[in-house]
């Protein structure tokens, strides 16, 4: 399998065939008194570019886009902005919002700092028809102009767009380029490649060897959560060897299903919660597990378990002192 060529030139809009690989999220690191701790920030941004992954976005569900007041939104994209430029490092802006007027807002500021493309959800108070869901693309993609759009179609979103209907969306808005979106069955699979040929196709990052061998394109990853610089050498692995990487990705399952998803199944944490509770694990970064009002987040004191857990089962996520990231103490 060929592995494409990374694209590294910050500031370069991206088409569909330059967004592809292991994309880490950016996580915000939240104090007791609820402020974003931007120094924190500046140094897990450090430690991501450092790793060398295929890109960060910002402002997708881990980074608490949903929470935030726009003057925050303005500072932590001036930054990322700023240290991905002088890196060369690919990057995404979410401009989502639950408000279709602010995630328009949010785009409109986010241009001057030249992203590769910026993330959206479609507007999520009263659920969208098609046609309703043109209209917000198409008004976008006039503003953006030649920054393209990766439209964001969690499970929880009140409209769970299908692979036709993806097609046709980007039909209808050439300058939609990429989803992120839940994956799915083999079925799934086969409408993918019939209806999402002109797409980015980014599944998580739990199932991305999976994904990769039916055909998708990448992850914003979950995984990177734990550990961005593995999570890269694992999407790696699935461009030379494909099988070992299928053995990881079952060990990776098992891991996620035994325990993480119950924080969510049976303790009802949100997302986000078990992402940056990955964080914590990892130790590759000091974000912290705290999310923001008026959101519960899981207590740091659990890290050892899970930790030890993580360890016996991928022990690949814990590579030795040597390797690990300069910005954690």
């Amino acid at each position: 399998m060929e592995k494409p060529a990374r694209n590294r030139i910050a500031g370069k809009p991206l088409e569909a065939a330059d967004i592809r690989g292991n994309w880490a999220t950016l996580m915000l690191p939240i104090d007791d008194d609820e402020s974003i701790h931007f120094a924190r920030l500046a140094d897990e941004i450090d430690a991501l570019i450092g790793f060398g992954v295929d890109g960060i976005y910002s402002n997708g569900t881990a980074g608490e886009f949903y929470n935030q007041t726009e003057t925050e939104f303005d500072r932590i994209h001036e930054l990322l902005a700023q240290k991905c430029h002088a890196a060369g490092m690919p990057f995404q802006i979410g401009v989502s919002h639950m408000s279709p007027v602010l995630s328009l807002e949010r785009l409109k500021r986010s241009l001057k700092w030249e992203p590769g493309a910026v993330q959206v959800i479609l507007p999520d108070w009263f659920p969208t028809i098609e046609a309703e869901q043109i209209a917000f693309l198409r008004k976008m993609a006039a503003v953006s102009e030649t920054v393209r759009l990766v439209l964001y179609n969690p499970p929880h979103a009140k409209v769970r767009l299908t692979p036709e209907e993806f097609g046709r969306l980007k039909d209808a808005v050439p300058q939609l380029v990429g989803v992120k979106v839940p994956g799915g069955s083999a079925d799934w699979y086969a409408q993918m490649r019939q209806y999402m040929i002109k797409l980015s196709v980014f599944v998580p990052g739990h199932v991305l060897a999976t994904g990769v061998r039916e055909g998708a394109h990448g992850a914003y990853s979950n995984v990177a959560c734990l550990h961005p610089q593995v999570a890269q050498d694992w999407y790696n692995l699935m461009q030379t060897d494909l099988e070992t990487a299928l053995e990881w990705e079952a060990r990776i399952q098992q891991f996620m299903n035994e325990f993480i998803a119950p924080y969510i199944t049976e303790h009802r944490y949100p997302n986000p919660a078990c992402d940056k509770l990955l964080a914590v694990v990892g130790g590759w970064a000091t974000v912290g597990s705290r999310l923001r009002w008026p959101y519960r987040f899981i207590p740091e004191t659990e890290a050892g378990r899970v930790r030890e857990a993580a360890q016996r089962l991928i022990p690949e996520f814990f590579p030795t002192n040597e390797n690990r990231s300069p910005y954690v103490a």
